[in-house]
């Protein structure tokens, strides 16, 4: 038998899917034979981005979602099951990746990230995981980093944030996997998108970075498609409870 990576008829939704990685994510999946349900706080961008998977022959539909409520969460999670009768995948996207020293970050930026990066993504999980243990299967796949196993100067917040986000994935798939529910996690190296490329446009911000990655480049997002399509695939069966880096060796360091 060999693995199969097609998402033929799975229904899996998206957050943080108005731009950049997760907007890649959504058009990558559709690509991959997947139904998709678009999420974030920008319907303009949303409307776009079920402009363009449609055009290309996918099916798509866009909610608005701000993470950071939790009513919210669980009135669109379950309008997603409404619209297409079943929830596969879900991929928590949506995140804050703002950098602060640790003797400047205030109460408002630990809050704001925490309640983005974990809190919406832990009742995202929740949400998505009461229709899929009731379905008897799913998979969870949630956006980590490779600052959740080594330290980033000026990240304290950013940093603890995914790690939380690895420890939350190895816990829900002990509690949900023997119930077939996968949960894991994907952890990229700096990947271009336009909400970077300032810093990395800076030919001596780039060198440092490029400087601690092995494979001597940054990530694409179709690097992080791929990891995320096999996790979302009956390929990965077999996987959950794991963060899956895909960084070109810096964590190998």
């Amino acid at each position: 038998m060999y693995p199969q990576f097609d998402l033929t008829g799975r229904v899996a939704m998206i957050t943080g899917a108005s731009k950049g990685i997760g907007f890649g994510l959504a058009k990558a999946m559709a690509h991959a034979g997947a139904k998709v349900a678009v999420a974030a706080r920008n319907g303009e961008e949303l409307d776009q981005l079920v402009s363009e998977i449609r055009a290309d022959g996918g099916d798509a539909v866009a909610f608005i979602l701000d993470v950071r409520n939790v009513k919210e969460i669980d009135s669109v999670i379950n309008g997603v099951k409404m619209h297409f009768g079943r929830l596969d995948i879900l991929v928590n996207n949506a995140g804050l990746g703002d950098n602060h020293p640790a003797v400047d970050v205030t109460e408002e930026d630990w809050d704001n990230m925490m309640n983005v990066n974990l809190k919406g993504l832990f009742f995202c999980c929740q949400s998505a995981g009461k229709i899929m243990l009731a379905q008897g299967y799913g998979k969870i796949i949630n956006m980590s980093s490779q600052a959740s196993v080594v330290g980033i100067v000026d990240h304290a917040v950013y940093c603890t944030s995914k790690g939380g986000v690895n420890q939350l994935t190895r816990v829900l798939a002990l509690e949900w996997s023997s119930r077939g529910v996968n949960v894991n996690a994907v952890g990229p190296t700096f990947t271009y998108t336009p909400g970077n490329s300032e810093r990395l446009d800076d030919p001596a911000y780039l060198e440092g970075v490029l400087g601690r990655i092995p494979n001597r480049r940054l990530a694409e997002i179709s690097d992080v498609a791929g990891a995320v399509i096999y996790l979302a695939s009956p390929a990965s069966d077999m996987v959950t409870g794991t963060t899956l880096m895909v960084d070109g060796g810096w964590t190998a360091q």
